[in-house]
Order: C-alpha cells, then structure tokens, then sequence
C-alpha cells in the first residue's frame, strides 16, 4: 500500500480488499494454531479443569448436561487457547492493516501506547 506521506489516495475498494486479505490472514493463522492444538485438547482440558476437580467435595467429577458437550468442550477450548496464542500474529496483520494509513509522527506515538498498554 502506498505510505501517507505520498498524499495518494486509494479507492475505497482496495481498502476493503486489504482488509480482508488481512482478516483471512488472522483466520488463517488461527486456524493452522487450532489444527496443531486438536490432537491435544482433552489434555488441554484436563489441565485446566484439574485446579476445579480437586476443589470438588468427595473427589467429584465434572457433569456434562448435553449430548455433544463431552466433545465440544475440549474442542472450544483448544480454539480459544489458539486464539490467545495467535494474539500477536493477529495484532501484527492489524498492524499491517493500519500503519500505511498513518503518518511518521502518529506512527511514533504508536511505540510508548504499545509498551505502557503491555505493562498494565
């Protein structure tokens, strides 16, 4: 894409092209994370549903109250845990998407809005 300092103007319509070569790109990147997770999201579940058994009286168990949810649960959770893993590929293609659009100084202000927003 063309830098801000050019001056030139792009039609509305590559905007909405780079935006969504840029979703597909997070789409993607999320998805190949998730193909990676899935051999492993009973275990991924237990790990996290452990802390919660071991606080259950009489060494309790963990009840499903719908047909599939023994299936889906594991499989929502290993996508959501690919989600938090492909946070900084996601941000970097909105990164991608938003930077040509700004120019040098607003860029800069970029750099301390990151860092002080990362140590919050």
């Amino acid at each position: 894409m063309v830098s801000a300092e050019d001056d030139v103007e792009q039609p509305f319509i590559s905007h909405l092209l780079e935006l969504r070569d840029r979703l597909l790109r997070m789409i993607i990147g999320i998805l190949i994370v998730f193909l990676i997770l899935l051999p492993f999201a009973n275990d991924i579940y237990q790990a996290i549903a452990a802390p919660l058994k071991a606080e259950l009286p009489n060494a309790g168990d963990l009840q499903a109250f719908g047909v599939v949810s023994p299936f889906f649960v594991p499989i929502k959770t290993a996508l959501i845990l690919s989600v938090f893993i492909s946070i900084p590929w996601i941000l970097y293609q909105f990164w991608a998407f938003v930077a040509p659009g700004l120019y040098r100084h607003e860029k800069r202000l970029v750099v301390p809005l990151v860092i002080s927003s990362t140590l919050l």
